[in-house]
């Protein structure tokens, strides 16, 4: 095998935003603030009995209402919104595909039961990859995508300004699987008072940064930070040039290789008949009904 290293290079993205917090602390508003700034066309799938719809008179969006929580059904909920051409879609929220009905934790559970005489170390080798083609759909989602988490909460003792000691609810990990942070660029932590703290960010700009009651001048700066860089093709780009009539399997190949380096394999798209699928299985698929270069060449 050949490696082969190029220039390093900064590209326009999009927003990959996870917002935590308590019950009550604002995350489904911050969430639409920042999708309302960030893009023209908003989805929300929405996980909370349609609990989005209750700002519908303050934001423009299309919903999704799930019940089931599957994370196969997340992937196709992605591949839905692509193909449908939303630049924002709000995952509210990202804990029900976690530990709701038909979750990862009870895909595991199944599983360890179904073959592995309730052993889950063998559910979750054979759930995890169910939950890595999730996370792959929603970090290579062609927009902005934002998600909530909902943490476990405690009480901390407090004083207040008479010095009284009195309770105070904070939030804690969210409720998702250790390390899910790593998957976004920017974490933001929200309170009760709907502060929120910037725990993680690639964007140094607002990296630490505390606000309270985030609006647009908030979605403007990491705006701000996605736009700068050259532009880059995402997955419907893509898409479209794997379903050209005229692209050979030659072309399809190098296609093939190009998306798997930019890590968009498992890219949520619908396909030429509105099917949803990945880019992965669209391109190899195309590859399998595409003309070779001898064939072209002789006709």
């Amino acid at each position: 095998m050949t490696f082969t290293f190029t220039p390093a290079t900064k590209e326009e993205s999009k927003a990959r935003i996870a917002l935590t917090g308590p019950s009550g602390a604002g995350k489904t508003y911050t969430a639409l603030i920042l999708a309302a700034a960030l893009g023209e066309n908003v989805a929300v799938i929405d996980t909370e009995r349609g609990s989005a719809s209750k700002y519908a008179d303050e934001f423009t969006f299309s919903k999704l209402n799930m019940q089931a929580f599957e994370p196969t059904a997340l992937v196709e909920a992605l591949g839905a919104a692509a193909g449908a051409g939303f630049d924002a879609v709000i995952v509210d929220s990202l804990t029900h595909f976690w530990s709701g009905t038909g979750g990862m934790l009870e895909q595991v559970d199944q599983a360890a039961r179904r073959g592995y005489g309730g052993n889950s170390f063998g559910g979750w080798k054979e759930a995890r990859p169910m939950e890595r083609k999730m996370i792959d759909a929603l970090v290579s989602y062609p927009g902005h995508v934002i998600v909530t988490m909902r943490s476990k909460t405690d009480y901390v003792i407090e004083e207040d300004q008479r010095g009284r000691k009195v309770p105070r609810k904070v939030g804690l990990k969210p409720e998702q699987r250790e390390g899910i942070e790593y998957e976004f660029d920017i974490i933001g932590d929200l309170d009760h008072e709907n502060t929120l703290v910037v725990t993680k960010s690639r964007a140094r700009t607002i990296a630490g940064r505390v606000v309270s009651k985030p609006g647009p001048d908030f979605a403007a700066d990491i705006a701000a930070w996605l736009g700068d860089g050259k532009p880059a093709l995402d997955a419907l780009a893509y898409r479209d040039l794997a379903v050209d009539k005229n692209a050979t399997k030659q072309v399809l190949r190098e296609l093939h290789r190009e998306v798997v380096q930019r890590g968009l394999k498992n890219a949520a798209i619908t396909d030429d008949t509105g099917e949803t699928t990945t880019l992965g299985e669209l391109i190899a698929r195309r590859g399998k009904e595409a003309p070779d270069e001898t064939q072209e060449a002789s006709e």
